[in-house]
């Protein structure tokens, strides 16, 4: 390890203290806003979030490369204020005390790549040319770097090879912090993995700070033991990585993890609902709430802080994703003939803001009698089910009808659910109709827009069939218009797709998905292919006579299940994929016979 540079004495405080940092370009574009965080020697800190968010914009204000007045608050470097420091002050602190590796690794294209690794040594501690030459060969070994490679130009290097020399030039002058901005994007798994590995390495052997902007969630778990999640440059969480990647509280946090692909993800990819904001207009109040699933008034009123919430700072009035459903001991027995059914006993499960969970069993198990019990069509013998934090009534009177009308439930059957008699129009309609409160224009626009959201046509002589001109598949796309179109917070979906064909099935769930995204619907989908549940699904309770038998996260559930109930689903579920009989069994003389 190479001795420490003359300019790197640093007292014994907290290594960076970043505290109400703004920035704002032209007077409008708020790139940051009020961040604050700390980072001590030997610490690691991921700063994570969508395009747009401010990370490469809080780089800059930690290498003091954006000062007053687009940059306001404070940047403190070992007790260095980096905000309206003069020229020879910034010039000391950087490379030698922190060093900004950027995205993209900018070098000059008409210079070596050795001569440029070089450059700090012979400015900053004035060695020779051959003694620089030497310290960079040392360098690129440290960084798996091949030496060869110091007398071409950047443009003869790869993607990775370039990263490699980037992070070769900024450790030159042995900095105390090190702020890599996106290290590894653009790489190929392996380079990214050898990349990875060296920072690691490079950490421990050295033991300075690291502050790792990046947009890959793998990535930053890796190298960083703190994650802070910055979204409309705002710190929306911050805390250990194990905790905000692993176990995201925040609304937006959560969002961003779940949008996410990795290997263990088997559900399909969930983008976050909206747009982010225009950096020069964030709505007021919490700058999620217009993409949030669980914004009241509160949320665009009043600006929330960060606060200690789940063992982490979160920027959310409700401390965080709130419960939307949870059912606690719900027990059902059926009594007829003098003879009992325990239908339920004693189950319990929470599904969060946002949230899709999958109730699958064998048949028999108690899944639609669970359904029924949700959406409040059949009151529990035992236990109770409470919606957004209050019981779910089994009554249609007054507050209790407005409250019930914020869960539905798709049947699993579109024939039984929906009335020959009615048209189209008037099957979706009449949810509107019931709650009353709207005008019939209203009502109609309304109509419209649930066809549309589900693929359906919204005009013509479509509005005036009735059910038996129509599909399965589009019965049942009519079914989920029809409960959508009071606009629910929670769908509780009972086996929608075990009557459809495997096009129309793939054609439903695809709807689903999109109107579950859009909406921010809540959703419990009841089914008994594990197939369908675990591409659906965030978490899977399995049911068995009755009883909870496994719940966890899909990706768990669906390849390694605890319970013998989920692994002969997981042996139902892939016996799709065995290979039928093969005609070359047959011989030679059936063919020649034939």
């Amino acid at each position: 390890m190479a001795a420490r540079s003359p300019t790197s004495t640093l007292p014994l405080s907290a290594l960076l203290q970043v505290t109400d940092l703004s920035v704002c370009f032209n007077g409008e574009v708020e790139a940051l806003r009020g961040v604050t965080f700390e980072l001590e020697r030997g610490d690691s800190l991921a700063v994570v979030g969508e395009s747009g968010s401010g990370k490469s914009t809080l780089a800059l204000c930690l290498a003091g490369l954006l000062q007053p007045p687009e940059a306001s608050g404070s940047v403190r470097v070992g007790g260095r204020e980096l905000l309206g420091a003069g020229g020879d002050e910034l010039r000391a602190v950087r490379w030698a005390t922190v060093a900004l590796a950027l995205q993209g690794a900018p070098f000059n294209p008409v210079t070596t790549i050795g001569t440029q690794v070089a450059e700090p040594l012979r400015d900053r501690l004035e060695m020779s040319r051959s003694a620089a030459h030497e310290r960079s060969v040392e360098l690129a070994a440290e960084v798996a770097l091949d030496p060869l490679l110091l007398d071409r130009y950047p443009h003869q290097l790869s993607g990775g090879e370039r990263r490699r020399a980037a992070l070769a030039m900024a450790l030159a002058l042995d900095p105390d912090l090190l702020v890599l901005d996106e290290p590894t994007a653009g790489l190929d798994p392996v380079t990214r993995d050898e990349v990875v590995a060296s920072i690691r390495r490079l950490a421990v052997e050295r033991g300075f700070a690291l502050l790792v902007i990046s947009h890959d969630l793998p990535d930053a778990s890796r190298l960083a033991l703190r994650t802070m999640v910055l979204y409309a440059g705002e710190a929306m969480e911050l805390g250990e990585t194990r905790q905000v990647i692993g176990e995201p509280a925040h609304p937006y946090s959560w969002a961003l993890v779940n949008a996410y692909p990795v290997m263990t993800t088997t559900k399909d990819l969930r983008p976050i609902r909206g747009r982010p904001p225009d950096p020069r207009a964030v709505p007021p109040g919490c700058p999620f709430h217009p993409r949030c699933t669980q914004a009241e008034e509160v949320c665009w009123q009043e600006h929330p802080g960060l606060l200690p919430a789940r063992g982490r700072l979160v920027l959310c009035h409700f401390g965080g994703l709130k419960s939307l459903l949870s059912a606690e001991g719900v027990g059902k027995t059926f009594r007829s003939g003098g003879h009992e059914v325990r239908a339920l006993h004693d189950v319990s499960f929470d599904l969060r803001e946002g949230e899709a969970v999958g109730i699958i069993g064998l048949s028999g198990s108690g899944k639609s009698t669970l359904a029924r019990i949700l959406t409040g069509h059949l009151p529990p013998d035992s236990g109770q089910v409470m919606l957004e934090g209050k019981p779910l009534p089994t009554s249609w009177r007054g507050r209790d009808r407005q409250q019930r009308r914020r869960i539905q439930l798709v049947m699993q059957d579109p024939w039984d659910a929906l009335s020959p008699r009615l048209t189209v129009a008037e099957l979706v309609r009449e949810p509107l109709d019931l709650a009353g409160g709207e005008d019939r224009k209203s009502r109609l626009v309304a109509v419209g827009e649930a066809l549309e959201g589900v693929g359906l046509p919204s005009s013509g002589s479509f509005l005036l069939s009735r059910s038996h001109e129509l599909s399965g598949g589009q019965l049942q796309r009519i079914a989920l218009a029809r409960a959508l179109v009071t606009r629910p917070k929670l769908l509780v979906a009972d086996e929608p797709t075990s009557m459809l064909d495997a096009s129309e099935q793939a054609r439903l769930l695809v709807v689903l998905r999109e109107r579950q995204t859009e909406m921010g619907l809540g959703l419990v989908l009841i089914s008994h292919d594990m197939a369908v549940v675990r591409k659906f699904t965030d978490r899977i309770v399995i049911l068995d006579q009755g009883q909870r038998v496994e719940e966890g996260p899909s990706h768990t559930i669906s390849t390694a299940p605890s319970s013998p109930t989920g692994r002969r689903l997981i042996q139902s579920a892939s016996a799709f994929f065995v290979a039928s009989p093969s005609t070359a069994s047959i011989d030679d003389s059936d063919v020649s016979a034939g």
